[in-house]
């Protein structure tokens, strides 16, 4: 690597907590698939990206138990996806300036890659991967706990919605995961009403309208929920 690029590797490695005993694997890990060359097809930090998801997602499952050791499973869980989501992971990449550090094509970086939500968290993960196959576990840990823990004050935004409440719902029971199928469509093109029933093996089903298919999803769950008594009506979602 010439020298400017590992003076600045060096400057990131420092902000990260991390130093790097081959740092090969960081540059590797801000090596977007854009820069690929025919010389070096495989050259990306797609495979590390892979690892570090993986090494993310058990770090917050860590940090959650440890947090909250009084936290039902379906508050664990909605919180890990909030703390793993793709949103999260860019807004973590902005602290550490990802963006000016990953290597791309000239076309990506005209066309704002440097700042895209989906390359600054696939990168993001990236990086826990090198962390993690550089230092091993504890090294990669140490780096969510310090810049993850500043968004366990978000967890109560988090708010559950009817999908995702009667998800941990069939799952604390064992069930099947909720299906769910458009059985109607009414109205005008420019103001359509959608109907959608909501299915559990094993539990009777129930319907719900809304002005899209996502809403009438929303209600079908909330009916179902309302009436096995996990939500007492509307106003709790």
């Amino acid at each position: 690597m010439p020298k400017r690029r590992d003076t600045a590797l060096d400057e990131l490695a420092a902000r990260l907590g991390h130093e790097f005993a081959d740092a090969a694997l960081l540059n590797l890990a801000l090596t977007h698939a854009s820069a690929r060359t025919s010389t070096w097809p495989n050259e990306d930090n797609e495979r590390l990206e892979f690892l570090g998801d993986r090494v993310l997602g058990l770090a917050i499952a860590e940090l959650l138990a440890d947090r909250f050791p009084d936290a039902s499973e379906g508050e664990l869980a909605r919180w890990f996806n909030h703390l793993v989501r793709a949103e999260t992971c860019a807004e973590v990449a902005q602290d550490w300036d990802l963006g000016r550090f990953i290597l791309m094509s000239g076309g990506e970086t005209c066309s704002g890659g440097r700042h895209k939500k989906t390359i600054l968290a696939n990168s993001c993960e990236a990086v826990l991967g090198a962390i993690f196959a550089d230092g091993g576990y504890a090294a990669a840990s140490a780096v969510v706990r310090t810049f993850w823990e500043p968004h366990l004050g978000e967890l109560e935004e988090a708010a559950p919605d009817a999908k995702s409440v009667l998800q941990e719902w069939a799952q604390g029971r064992r069930l099947p995961l909720p299906r769910y199928l458009e059985v109607a469509r009414e109205g005008p093109d420019h103001a359509p009403r959608f109907t959608a029933e909501v299915q559990i093996e094993g539990v009777a089903p129930e319907r719900g309208q809304g002005a899209n298919k996502r809403a009438a999803e929303q209600a079908a769950a909330l009916a179902l929920l309302v009436r096995e008594g996990v939500w007492q009506g509307p106003q709790d979602g």
